[in-house]
């Protein structure tokens, strides 16, 4: 072996598997990737599978490719992250007998079940989540359409806990994405047996707990075959995706964090386990044990992106080289259009309400195919950005009156993630938000929140990503355009979801929603409840 120590991160993430390996002072040294999609499963519309085989491949390729690139240097410990929700059922022999991702909707009518049942109301009251994407509406599907493989079960696990699996053949989870199961309760940073016997899970399968950063293995003899790492190269509890981001930058309560990869999170670092009492956002276990995080999501915020580049942009690809990407050429053209994007609209995620979560058919509304130069591409990026951003900041005034303005305290805003990158993106949070935006260095925090408990389990302590790369503030003209921008785009969403109908794939419409949100009644507004 030749030269220092470095730490690996999966990152098992919702639009690609990715290897990340740092040293010692927190330089990314390596890295590698492969882009994957998620089937649909025929004949149950929304519903999507995780091939465990494919995955795995994936994984194991990015990880071989960035062990070549260190050219010898030793990997002193490995841990995973991943997309939440999604999980993977195992046979007595460890071999995975059904997965699904984050995506999956098949279980909408289970979902539609524990809502009249009352279970759902238990559940977010104990696990800080409803159970739209979440684990007990699949079980329970899982009972009614593949019995089988339920009587068959041995061992549940999320699919961070996959990843340390596959690496190490141990069965453990962690607070982090184990809380994202909806079967946790917050309080004990635990299972929860009510809540397992609620949805119809027998508690044996459920694996150990251990926190963040605990050595829980070593790789396997097949796992170093496939991935080039060294057999017994410790193997270390990972995470959730957006909590471990939080962690690489040292996310503290008063700032919140906009976690942007291929879904947006808007996020809050909390000291006890707040409960929205509205349930429009998800409360889950956060790193470190004396904290939570409450969070709002939008969907396809950052896929919308990929989606365009790929349908729309070859030529960006195209130009694309060592020195910017296709993304940065995409925002160069939308920096060409002025805030507002000569009234292009963008419908691509609702603000999260979680129990009556519907989202509109994504769509672009508001360009005139009489004016091609105001209704270009660019104009068309900008409104994806601005609808991420309007999003956003509909979760950060939620944060702030549920935390009694604490959550914004210091009047700014991280923003981390992949589409931190950008040289326009972080413009526009700033102006949609009105607040100081700090973009982190990198867009790695998720990795590097892996490889910093890699390398805590090993008793080494890598420096968070605490000095912002740059602070975006906003311009005064930019924020009263937005103002009405938003307003507009708030209303111009309502009409759309009114004209989207019942019958959406269910990716779009998540289960367990009782009716469209712009049917619902308002609720008066109450302060949060803390549990315990």
């Amino acid at each position: 072996m030749n030269g220092a120590p470095v730490y690996l991160a999966i990152d098992a993430g919702t639009g690609s598997a990715r290897a990340l390996a740092f040293d010692g002072d927190g330089t990314l040294v390596a890295r590698a990737s492969r882009e994957w999609t998620h089937a649909p499963v025929p004949g149950h519309p929304g519903g999507t599978d995780f091939d465990t085989e494919r995955g795995w491949r994936a994984i194991a390729a990015a990880v071989a490719d960035v062990v070549r690139s260190l050219q010898g240097r030793p990997v002193a410990a490995v841990a995973a992250s991943s997309m939440r929700e999604g999980f993977v059922l195992y046979d007595g022999d460890g071999r995975e007998i059904w997965a699904c991702p984050n995506t999956d909707g098949r279980a909408r009518r289970e979902a539609e079940e524990l809502v009249d049942e009352g279970v759902a109301d238990r559940i977010y009251r104990v696990a800080g989540d409803w159970i739209s994407i979440t684990a007990p509406a699949r079980l329970r599907w899982i009972a009614r359409h593949e019995p089988d493989i339920l009587r068959a079960t041995r061992h549940f696990g999320m699919l961070s806990d996959w990843v340390t699996a596959k690496l190490s053949g141990v069965f453990v989870t962690e607070p982090t994405c184990g809380s994202s199961s909806a079967m946790f309760d917050l309080r004990t940073r635990a299972w929860s047996e009510e809540l397992a016997a609620l949805v119809g899970i027998d508690p044996a399968v459920l694996p150990p707990v251990v926190e963040c950063g605990t050595v829980v293995g070593t790789v396997t003899a097949l796992a170093a075959e496939l991935t080039g790492l060294a057999e017994g190269t410790p193997v270390v509890a990972g995470g959730a995706d957006t909590q471990l981001a939080l962690h690489g930058i040292a996310a503290r309560p008063g700032i919140p964090t906009i976690v942007a990869g291929t879904f947006w999170q808007t996020t809050a670092v909390v000291d006890t386990p707040l409960i929205d009492p509205q349930r429009r956002l998800r409360t889950l276990c956060h790193v470190e044990p004396s904290r939570w995080m409450v969070e709002g999501i939008g969907f396809l915020s950052g896929l919308a992106m990929r989606w365009f580049r790929d349908a729309f942009c070859p030529d960006a690809v195209a130009a694309a080289d060592g020195s910017r990407s296709a993304f940065a050429v995409m925002e160069e053209w939308a920096g060409e259009v002025p805030a507002g994007s000569h009234g292009v609209i963008a419908t691509m995620a609702s603000v999260m309400q979680a129990d009556a979560w519907y989202q509109s058919v994504p769509s672009f509304v508001g360009f005139d195919i009489n004016d091609a130069a105001s209704s270009s591409r660019g104009a068309f990026i900008r409104a994806i950005e601005e609808a991420a951003a309007i999003v956003a900041a509909a979760h950060l005034d939620i944060l702030s009156a549920l935390t009694d303005g604490r959550a914004v305290s210091e009047g700014t805003v991280t923003f981390t993630g992949g589409s931190s990158a950008g040289s326009l993106w972080p413009r526009v949070i700033a102006g949609v938000t009105a607040l100081d935006t700090l973009v982190t260095p990198a867009p790695e925090a998720t990795a590097y929140g892996a490889a910093r408990l890699a390398a805590a389990g090993v008793g080494v302590d890598l420096p968070p990503m605490s000095k912002p790369e740059r602070v975006e503030v906003a311009d005064a003209a930019e924020k009263a355009t937005y103002r009405a921008v938003s307003a507009r785009w708030h209303r111009v969403y309502a009409d759309m979801l009114s004209i989207s109908g019942d019958d959406l794939p269910a990716l779009f419409t998540p289960p367990g929603a009782a009716r469209p949100v712009h049917e619902r009644a308002p609720r008066p507004s109450r302060p949060a409840e803390r549990l315990g």
